[in-house]
């Protein structure tokens, strides 16, 4: 028995559409990855082109068996996690405390556990990335992190919500004797 993938949900957990529902209706809209759907346009954003002109897909629709090779292509181009933890002896010094991650437990799109992921490779590194990783209860795709409001409201405030925050972080990085007050009204 397999059990199917789920694909999006709402944020009661409420399953809509599975993996193989996404990508079937994706293949029925379009061949070669022309569909413009998700998948698709990941494919043609990351994949490397393929034998027949058109990026390579990451999996077989129908069998859903992965290209081991495009797999690893992805990863040593796109994967923001693995890339940041790879090159961290040089991305440190300008990267350190701007890395700030902030998604809905709830994420429409299951995209919770690749930010936990994420959280575990930023908190291993030396020296320490200086970020945060914010998750919010029930709150669906797009969350910023406002623990307070849900996504429809917060989303209108994000400049009260994270200018005191790059405001102080300018701060703290700005080199001796810079002008800090002239600009600030």
């Amino acid at each position: 028995m397999t059990v199917e993938r789920p694909a999006i949900r709402n944020y009661l957990g409420e399953i809509f559409a599975t993996q193989r529902d996404s990508n079937e209706m994706e293949l029925a809209q379009g061949d070669h990855g022309r569909s413009g759907g998700q998948y698709d346009i990941w494919t043609a954003v990351f994949s490397p082109v393929g034998q027949d002109g058109y990026p390579r897909p990451l999996f077989d629709k129908e069998t859903g068996v992965i290209d081991r090779d495009t797999a690893a292509y992805w990863r040593e181009h796109y994967d923001l996690a693995y890339i940041i933890q790879r090159d961290w002896a040089t991305l440190a010094p300008k990267l350190q405390g701007k890395l700030h991650l902030y998604v809905g437990r709830g994420d429409n799109f299951f995209l919770t556990d690749s930010v936990y992921f994420a959280q575990e490779r930023l908190e291993s590194l030396k020296p320490a990335y200086q970020g945060t990783v914010g998750y919010g209860d029930r709150d669906e795709h797009c969350w910023n992190g406002d623990p307070k409001l849900p996504n429809a409201y917060s989303r209108l405030h994000y400049n009260y919500q994270y200018l005191p925050q790059i405001l102080e972080r300018i701060k703290a990085t700005a080199p001796p004797g810079a002008d800090l007050k002239s600009w600030r009204y």
